[in-house]
Parts: C-alpha cells; structure tokens; sequence
C-alpha cells in the first residue's frame, strides 16, 4: 500500500450481534499509516459477508457502501489538492460534516510572508534578498518531503530538532558549506518570529538554536603574488581582460555588482582634486567613496572610450572561471575569485600599508565595523607581528 494513497476498507465484526443476530458492518481509512474506523450504520448476516470482495448479497447495502467509497475519495481528493498536510482525521471529519479547525502550515505560511515581503521590493527590500528568502522556502519545502514525505507541516509542530534535521539536509543532501546553512536558517527564523507575532505560534519553537561558530579565512594575494600578476601578460586577450577587472578591484575594493555597474559619472573629482569612486553600494545600500589609485588609474583610462558602462559585460561565474585558469598558468596555489581581489585591497593595499580599520571598514561600505574586524583582525595581527619582528628580532641590525 502506498503511504500517500487512501485505502479505505469495509468489514464486519461478528463479535458484535444485534437481537436479529446481524453483524455491524464497519469502514476503516488509512492513510500515511495512519487508521481510523466508523460504523456505517448497516447490519448483515455474517455468513452473507464476502470479506474478499467487501460485498454482501443485499444490492441495497452494496450501493451504499459504494457511496461511501465514493465520498471518502472525494474528500480526500479534495484535501489533496490544497498542498496543505492533514491527516486521516481530517478526511473522517469531512464525511461526517464536521468543521475543522484551520491550522497554519509552514510553508503555506512562508508563502504569505514571502507575498507580503515582494511589495517592499524596490522601497526597503532588494529583489536579490526576496530571492533568497524565497530559496530557503524551497528548500525547506524538499527538506519536508525528503524528511516525513509531506507537502507541509503543521507550525504547531515545530520543535528545535526540526533545524537540527534540516541543517543535516542542507550539509548532506545539498552539500553547503556551514557558513551558508547558517543564513539559510537565519532567513527561516523571520517567518517563524513573525508567525509567534502574529499570534499563531505561542512561542518561538527555534529560540535555542545556536549557528555554529565558522571560523572566518581571508584568502588574500601578498604584495608579490600582486606583482607576480601585474605583470604578467597573457596571450588570450580574455585572460588580459579579467586580470584588467580583478586588479582593479584589488586597488579599489568593488564588488562585482558594483564593478558591473561603474558609469563614467561615477567618477568625480573630490575636494582634493583627484578622481574619486562615488557609488552606492547595493547590498548595504552605503555610498562608497573610494579614491582612485595610479594603478586603478591606469586600468580606468585604458577603459575610457566606452559610453555606458566602463567595463564590458561578462558574468561572475565566468570571470570566476577564468580567474581559476589564470591562478594555474601563474602557479598561484590560492582560490581566486572576484572576492578575493575584495579582501587584497583590504589587506595587502590596505592594512598591510598601516591604514586604520576605520577607514578600511568605510572603503569596503560595510555596515559596521565590526563586520570589518571580524574578518581582517587576524590580518592586523599578522601585520603587528611582523613589524615586532621585524623591530626587536631583524637579525640584519
């Protein structure tokens, strides 16, 4: 029997004789292993039973057991089409006219909330962080059907083990790092806050979960992996193109959003005469003010006949990709990504050249500094430790 499919079976229970010594007959549901029985009202002779066939001799009484199939099928037909979960007691209550009680489910509710969040899109909410939200909902939604082989469930019957499970599923089944799980159950958690808000959780059933600690690496080029990269010329004029792109963003700290969308009016002449980035940074919507390097210079003038956007197209993942082929033909043994051009401004440019964590926090247009130093505090202390070296134990002096 299949655990989605409803069995419904009719038999009689000769134990239980009336005064004409008939037998009740009863109709019993399954459903996701789950059972539930019902007296149909009607009475045989239990020698004119066929328990094989579920049939008896009266046509009467077959007509009307075949009604009540009918009708149990009908209802559970009806539940099935909602995508909603109920059980076997839902589909008894529908046949016997019985108003049940509505229960919110997971991700029906999700559903709403995500609805609610879309109309902010484009005031306080970015399309990229509705995307996400939205992600997590389908992921949640597989971790269901993977995990209890439901479309939803109850909100009532959430409990903590509940993100316990799912953080198993995302490791295991979609293979994410733990750094992304985390934000995956962040972004979970809104709509369950705002469910226990709205009154339809009494608490929140998540509020002990604790994300586990991610020990944060920059990976970073030093200054002669820098050099190493600068100067090199390579034959593919694409290869030439993206090192164009990524030592620009190691001398100006853009993301690649922000890279993409560099316009020649965002380059302005600041109070002290030099060229200067003015930009909005997308993800914390903070405007940049980044001053413009001899390097980075030099790189933007080659660029300076285009109309529109200073850079060419080209997608992330296929820079990525060729960032990854460039790291090999240099032998630069470090993964190199856009990002990492992000965190070698930080560092190498940077930090390394004794700018405060202040003004690196400002240039990189994080939200607080305490994101700033979170990431680049091992990196100060690998500069502290340098220059303590390099003081009291050089052996040159």
């Amino acid at each position: 029997m299949q655990q989605d499919a409803l069995n419904i079976l009719f038999f009689i229970q000769p134990s239980r004789i009336n005064k004409k010594g008939q037998s009740p007959i009863y109709c019993r549901i399954t459903y996701q292993g789950s059972r539930k029985q019902f007296s149909t009202g009607k009475f045989i002779e239990s020698l004119s039973w066929n328990a094989k066939k579920q049939l008896t001799a009266s046509k009467a009484i077959n007509s009307n057991l075949a009604i009540i199939r009918q009708q149990l099928d009908r209802h559970f037909l009806s539940l099935s089409v909602r995508e909603e979960s109920f059980t076997v007691q839902d589909i008894i209550d529908r046949y016997f006219y019985k108003e049940t009680k509505h229960e919110e489910t997971l991700i029906a509710y999700f559903e709403k909330y995500l609805i609610k969040q879309k109309k902010l899109i484009g005031i306080d909410l970015k399309q990229a962080t509705w995307n996400k939200y939205h992600y997590v909902k389908e992921h949640t939604a597989q971790f269901i059907n993977w995990k209890i082989n439901q479309k939803d469930l109850p909100l009532s019957k959430l409990k903590h083990q509940f993100l316990v499970d799912f953080e198993y599923y995302l490791k295991i089944v979609l293979h994410q790092k733990q750094v992304t799980i985390n934000k995956e159950i962040q972004r979970l958690r809104k709509p369950i806050k705002e469910a226990c808000n709205e009154g339809l959780l009494d608490k929140d059933p998540f509020v002990k979960h604790k994300p586990k600690t991610v020990l944060k690496t920059v990976v970073f080029l030093d200054r002669e992996e820098l050099k190493k990269l600068e100067e090199h010329n390579f034959k593919q004029p694409r290869l030439n193109f993206v090192k164009d792109l990524f030592i620009f963003s190691c001398y100006t700290g853009l993301p690649y959003r922000e890279l993409m969308n560099l316009r020649k009016g965002n380059i302005l002449k600041g109070f002290d005469n030099n060229l200067w980035i003015e930009i909005n940074r997308e993800k914390t919507q903070k405007d940049l003010a980044i001053p413009l390097l001899p390097t980075s210079l030099e790189i933007l003038q080659s660029y300076a006949s285009r109309e529109e956007y200073i850079f060419p197209r080209i997608s992330n993942q296929k820079l990525n990709s060729y960032l990854k082929e460039i790291a090999s033909i240099l032998g630069i043994e470090k993964r190199l990504t856009h990002h990492t051009a992000r965190k070698t401004f930080a560092s190498t440019v940077l930090l390394y050249n004794n700018v405060t964590m202040e003004i690196v926090s400002e240039l990189l247009g994080h939200s607080s500094i305490n994101i700033t130093e979170g990431y680049y505090g091992k990196v100060v202390r690998r500069k502290i430790s340098q220059e303590i070296n390099r003081i009291f134990f050089d052996s040159s002096e």
